[in-house]
């Protein structure tokens, strides 16, 4: 029978699909490092019915990217770089996750072709991982935003807007076109909201209005994403 492998799997999202997903099995830092050419190949040798890859090991903070470029480099771009090398000389089907904030944040509700422009560092390594894995045959790149089901912070951006979706919900959709024969780039997520009445949809009480503008880092205002493809290929 066989199995599909989800990278970070020890983290808010690849803990969440380890749940929803049968027959997948989970990838850290302690058993594939993805980074790690040596031990990705003899984990693979050893589970020989892996034919999917999920992707979702990454450095996600945009603060914590600017403050250690090199691993971020190394993480996002270099170790999805490796990664999907080997994907491709083992005909394994890879998925990655990425993010919205590729694009500029200008105009929002963004469709699959729309030209990519990040505004930060940490959209950069993700558009970086998006290069290498647009080299393969077989994967799909799956942009989003999602958070955990419980908001973690004191205070929401009330001028930054999104698609964004509690993990247990985009996880979902992420099994739909995992178990699907989409190839491709896809969008997934939920409505247009600011990141603070989405905070208010998943149960937040009490949490201030903050603006994207007090940031040190630059912030995209408006990444919705445009999901119709999703819609009529996956959810038809």
């Amino acid at each position: 029978m066989s199995q599909i492998l989800i990278t970070g799997g020890a983290g808010k999202l690849g803990s969440a699909l380890l749940e929803v997903i049968d027959n997948a099995i989970c990838g850290t830092r302690e058993n594939f490092d993805f980074t790690n050419v040596k031990m990705v190949t003899a984990f693979l040798h050893s589970n020989p019915t892996i034919n999917t890859i999920v992707h979702c090991g990454a450095m996600v903070s945009p603060p914590k990217v600017n403050e250690q470029i090199d691993k971020a480099i190394h993480d996002n771009i270099i170790g999805t770089a490796l990664l999907s090398s080997i994907c491709f000389q083992r005909n394994i089907r890879l998925i990655y996750i990425s993010t919205d904030y590729v694009f500029s944040g200008e105009k929002g509700n963004y469709n699959e072709q729309d030209e990519l422009m990040p505004q930060n560092k940490y959209a950069w390594s993700k558009l970086g991982g998006e290069c290498a894995v647009q080299m393969l045959n077989d994967f799909v790149i799956i942009r989003m935003s999602f958070g955990p089901d419980i908001f973690p912070y004191k205070a929401a951006f009330i001028d930054q807007f999104t698609s964004r979706e509690p993990a247990s919900e985009i996880v979902k959709k992420i099994k739909n076109i995992v178990l699907s024969s989409f190839k491709g780039v896809i969008h997934i997520g939920g409505s247009r909201k600011s990141v603070y009445d989405y905070a208010l949809s998943i149960g937040a009480e009490s949490i201030d209005a903050i603006s994207i503008k007090d940031m040190t880092v630059k912030m995209p205002k408006d990444t919705s994403l445009n999901t119709s493809l999703y819609k009529s290929t996956i959810e038809k």
